[in-house]
C-alpha cells in the first residue's frame, strides 16, 4: 500500500551548523532538464511558499536563496547543469546570491564528486528529497498540500507527474539507478491534484512519467493507465495529453478511452529508440522491429488523426552504415507527425558502457542531421495538407505582431506552433479558437480567426 513516506526522504534532525544558516526568505528555483523535475520544482515552491517564503521560478535575477534542480541524464544535460552551478558559484562571490543549494538527478548521480569539485555549494540533495530540504532551510513540510502546485508554466496548462522511476533497465539509460523503481501515484492523490489545477483555471493537463504505461501495475497489480485517463476526463479540462508512453507495454485499452473522451488528445509520445532488431536488442528495449511496426499500425487504424511523435537514438555502439539506413527508410515509411533524434550518449555504470564506441561524434551529429531533414521533408508534407482546414487552437502567448498557439496534435515547446496575425484578429492568451489554416512551413501552421470566434 502506498505511504506518504515513499514520496518523502526522512532525515535526521539539522546540525548546529545548518541551523546556523541564515538568509532573507526569497528563494529562486531554477529547473534544467524534464518536465518532471518541472513538477519537482513546483511542488518544492508551493511549499516553500507556505511556509512564508517568497519564491520565483526560474528568475532571470538573483535571489538571496537560489535552489538549482539539476538534470544528470546524458552528457549535455551533465554540462548545462554544471555550467548554471558555476554562474550561480560566480554571482555568489558578489554576495547576489547568499545561499546555494543543488538538487535532482545530478547530485543523485554525482554528490560525493560534486561536493568535492564544488565546495562553494551550500547544500547537495538528490531526488526524492522533499523533506530534506525544507529541514535544511528550517522549515516544515505541510502534508496537506503536498497536491498543491505553484506553476512555473502559463496558467493555461500544466504538467502532472503520475508515477515516478521506472523498472525497465535499458542499457543505455541511467534513469532506474537515478530515480529508482517504478512507483505510481494513487489515483485518488492524482486526481485530488487535477481537481486543484482545474480550479486554477488550467485547461490542459499533460501526463508525464518516465513509463506512462506501467502506471497501477505496482499498487494495483495490474495496468490501469486508461482507467486513470478515463476518470481524468470527466474533469473540465479542455485537452489532456499523454507524454512517454511505452511500447513494449502498450495497453490497447488507452486507444478505446482515447476515442470516447473528445477532450483526450490524440496524441501520443511513444520513445521507440531505434527499429533495427540488433540495436534494439543491445538497447535491452524489450520487443523488435516487427512488433513496434504492428503497434503504430494497430494505433493508427483505431485512431486515424493521431500525431505519434517518438524519439530516436542515433550513434549506439553497433549502428552500421547499413543499420542507420534501415532506421532513416524506417522514419520515411511511417511518416510520423513528430520526431526527436539524440545522439547516443555513452553513459558510464550503464550496461552499454561496456560496450565500445564505433561512431564518432561528428558522425552521430552528421546522422542526427539527415534524419532530421528527412523528417523536416514529411513535417512540410503534413502541414500543406492542413491549408483551408479549421483546426482548434489553444493561445499560449503573443507578441507585437502575432498570437502564438497550438493545435491538439502539438506539445509545448517541443512541437509546431500556429501564428495568427494581431492585426484583423481578436484573442486572448489561454482560450481556445477555431483557426482557418492559410500557409504552412516545416514546423509552423499559419492561420486566421477572421470571426473571433471562441471554443
Amino acid at each position: 500500500m502506498f505511504v506518504l513516506e515513499n514520496f518523502i526522504m526522512q532525515t535526521p534532525e539539522k546540525s548546529p551548523e545548518q541551523a546556523a544558516r541564515t538568509a532573507e526568505n526569497i528563494v529562486n528555483i531554477i529547473t534544467l532538464g524534464c518536465d518532471k523535475n518541472r513538477v519537482d520544482s513546483e511542488q518544492l515552491a508551493a511549499q516553500l511558499r507556505a511556509n512564508g517564503f517568497t519564491v520565483y521560478l526560474d528568475a532571470p535575477k538573483d535571489c538571496p536563496i537560489t535552489i538549482v534542480n539539476t538534470c544528470g541524464f546524458i552528457n549535455d544535460s551533465k554540462l548545462q547543469s554544471i555550467d548554471t552551478l558555476l554562474t550561480c558559484i560566480e554571482r555568489k562571490k558578489w554576495r547576489g546570491i547568499r545561499q546555494l543549494i543543488d538538487f535532482g538527478c545530478l547530485s543523485q548521480r554525482y554528490r560525493k564528486e560534486l561536493e568535492e569539485e564544488m565546495p562553494e555549494v551550500d547544500a547537495w540533495f538528490g531526488v526524492n528529497a522533499l523533506q530534506e530540504i525544507l529541514n535544511y532551510l528550517q522549515t516544515e513540510l505541510h502534508p496537506q498540500q503536498l497536491t498543491e502546485r505553484m506553476l512555473s508554466t502559463p496558467s493555461h496548462y500544466a504538467y502532472l507527474k503520475i508515477s515516478e522511476g521506472c523498472n525497465h533497465n535499458c542499457a543505455f539509460c541511467a534513469i532506474p539507478q537515478i530515480r529508482g523503481r517504478h512507483l505510481s501515484k494513487p489515483k485518488e492523490m492524482i486526481l485530488q491534484e487535477a481537481k486543484l489545477l482545474a480550479d486554477k483555471g488550467v485547461k490542459e493537463l499533460i501526463l508525464v512519467a518516465q513509463d506512462l504505461s506501467s502506471y497501477g501495475t505496482d499498487i494495483y497489480h495490474k495496468p490501469a493507465l486508461a482507467d486513470l485517463v478515463e476518470s481524468l476526463a470527466r474533469l473540465p479540462f479542455g485537452w489532456i495529453r499523454l507524454h512517454y508512453v511505452y511500447p513494449n507495454n502498450f495497453q490497447t485499452d488507452l486507444l478505446k478511452v482515447m476515442k470516447d473522451y473528445p477532450n483526450i488528445c490524440h496524441y501520443l509520445d511513444i520513445p521507440l529508440q531505434h527499429i533495427n532488431d540488433g540495436i534494439l536488442q543491445s538497447m535491452r528495449r524489450n520487443i523488435t522491429g516487427q512488433e513496434i511496426r504492428r503497434l503504430l499500425e494497430n494505433i493508427r487504424k483505431e485512431i486515424p488523426d493521431i500525431a505519434l511523435r517518438t524519439s530516436l537514438i542515433v550513434g549506439y555502439p553497433g549502428e552500421t552504415k547499413r543499420i542507420f539506413h534501415e532506421l532513416v527508410d524506417f522514419v520515411m515509411e511511417t511518416r510520423f507527425e513528430r520526431l526527436g533524434v539524440f545522439t547516443y550518449s555513452h553513459e558510464e555504470n550503464t550496461p552499454a558502457f561496456a560496450l565500445k564506441e564505433t561512431i564518432s561524434q561528428k558522425e552521430k551529429e552528421r546522422r542526427k542531421e539527415e534524419l532530421m531533414w528527412v523528417q523536416q521533408e514529411i513535417s512540410l508534407q503534413q502541414n500543406q495538407a492542413k491549408v483551408g482546414k479549421t483546426l482548434q487552437v489553444l493561445i499560449d502567448s503573443k507578441n507585437r505582431t502575432h498570437y502564438e498557439g497550438r493545435t491538439m496534435y502539438d506539445s509545448p515547446d517541443v512541437d509546431n506552433t500556429v501564428l495568427i496575425p494581431r492585426k484583423g484578429n481578436d484573442c486572448q492568451t489561454g482560450n481556445f479558437y477555431n483557426v482557418r489554416i492559410t500557409s504552412a512551413e516545416a514546423y509552423e501552421l499559419k492561420g486566421t480567426n477572421d470571426t473571433a470566434e471562441q471554443c
